[in-house]
């Protein structure tokens, strides 16, 4: 059975209109100045792995290394972290604030192939960089292949085993 519906071509308007009323509200609602030294955010974070590590690199500029907390609990790292707003300039009469204030918590499931006692973590610049060794026995080993009584070895052709 087929239905026919009549075209509205403003109900795409009235759903982009409800969106963006809630984007302004949820950004710029009441109580804005307030939430400036009380809002939350989540720093970007980029993750990647290699036969040894696998590594976060965490932006937190404009936040002292004594406001970052860095743990390890049942297998889930946790970085807590707090950027305060300057108080000496609160007094100046800003027109825009786009930097994020307040205090953060990240957290990410750690693989069963991390090494929890040897993590690492450093700040410089800005950046957390946070190093999570690999258990010996996740990195990967090269395996001799023996083909029809001759060995192969990586780099040279075969020779006859003895």
């Amino acid at each position: 059975m087929t239905v026919i519906t009549r075209w509205d071509p403003f109900r795409e308007f009235s759903t982009l209109q409800d969106r963006m009323n809630r984007l302004f509200r949820d950004s710029f609602g009441e109580g804005r100045e307030e939430s400036l030294t009380t809002s939350h955010f989540a720093p970007p974070v980029d993750v990647y792995e290699d036969e040894h590590n696998v590594t976060l690199k965490i932006e937190v500029p404009g936040i002292d290394e004594k406001d970052i907390d860095v743990r390890i609990e049942n297998n889930v790292l946790t970085v807590h972290g707090e950027r305060k707003f300057e108080k000496e300039e609160k007094e100046e009469n800003y027109r825009r604030v786009e930097r994020q204030y307040g205090s953060f918590a990240r957290t990410f499931s750690l693989p069963s192939t991390v090494d929890a006692e040897k993590v690492t973590a450093d700040y410089n610049k800005g950046v957390l960089k946070i190093a999570l060794p690999k258990k010996a026995e996740a990195k990967p080993k090269q395996i001799k292949v023996n083909v029809g009584g001759e060995t192969v070895l990586e780099g040279k052709g075969p020779s006859k085993a003895a």
